[in-house]
């Protein structure tokens, strides 16, 4: 499951155009979308749901597991890369592979890249993510996180920045119909797009430790997650956006109280 921001050369990805994103057409069924509360107090639970601190408004948690009671909800989905053992639930065409065949692999989680180069293979993928989206909708969640945004990234050059955003363009457009909100998860060098795509709000992995917050903020406003996982990196978003934003530290496990490595920390 992958949580930490990749720091890799972006720039020259992100502006490498060669699909149309298409633009977003709001319905009436925005209206009946809520967005996270700003400057909320937040708990990410994507390792394992647990009862949230006292105070807590917004929590994140896995489409796996149930939503809390009473508090904002927002469904994490891998969108971009297979889990790990789930390849199998996939079809083989699906998975991005280089030009020997092999498949490209997030190497620091294991997870396999879905392909997204072709405007079939992205509705085909969005079909399948879009049912998970529909089981957050049932089961009472409020907006989605959709992860590894970024996983252009970590592709061999096989994709590019302008499949990600068409693709996940998708997930949005589908979103919006069930009256769910959707995140921009990382990725601070597409956020100047977030209203072509139709994003909402912003999950920030790390934009303290790596001084990226302010970008978030010039794109979304005050409405920006901030997931700190150094003391530094909380201490230096804590200190320029406490008051703006939602800012919690978490182990980079996402552990559950009681772990050896648990840690949550705030401002």
């Amino acid at each position: 499951m992958s949580r930490l921001i990749r720091r890799l050369l972006v720039a020259a990805a992100a502006t490498a155009l060669a699909v149309t994103v298409p633009t977003l057409t709001r319905t009436s069924a925005d209206a009946a979308m809520t967005l996270p509360p700003a400057h909320a107090k937040f708990d990410y639970q994507i390792g394992g749901a647990y009862t949230p601190p006292v105070g807590v408004q917004v929590v994140t948690r896995d489409r796996t597991a149930a939503p809390a009671a009473g508090l904002y909800n927002i469904c994490y989905v891998n969108a971009f890369q297979v889990q790990p053992g789930e390849q199998g639930q996939w079809a083989a065409d699906l998975l991005l592979r280089d030009a020997s065949g092999k498949l490209v692999i997030d190497q620091d989680w294991g997870e396999a890249l879905l392909d997204l180069r072709t405007a079939d293979k992205r509705n085909r993928i969005a079909a399948k993510v879009n049912g998970w989206i529909d089981g957050c909708a049932a089961a009472g969640y409020q907006a989605i996180e959709p992860d590894n945004y970024d996983s252009y990234t970590r592709s061999k050059k096989l994709l590019k920045a302008t499949h990600a955003e068409a693709y996940l363009t998708l997930l949005a457009t589908h979103a919006h119909s069930k009256n769910l909100a959707i995140g921009q998860k990382n990725t601070v060098e597409l956020a100047g797009d977030r209203r072509a795509v139709g994003l909402d709000f912003a999950v920030a992995e790390e934009c303290g430790q790596y001084d990226e917050c302010a970008d978030y903020v010039s794109a979304f406003g005050n409405h920006v997650i901030v997931i700190e996982y150094t003391d530094s990196g909380r201490r230096t978003a804590c200190a320029q956006y406490a008051g703006t934003l939602s800012i919690v530290q978490r182990d980079v496990d996402v552990s559950v109280p009681g772990d050896p490595g648990y840690v949550r920390k705030t401002c």
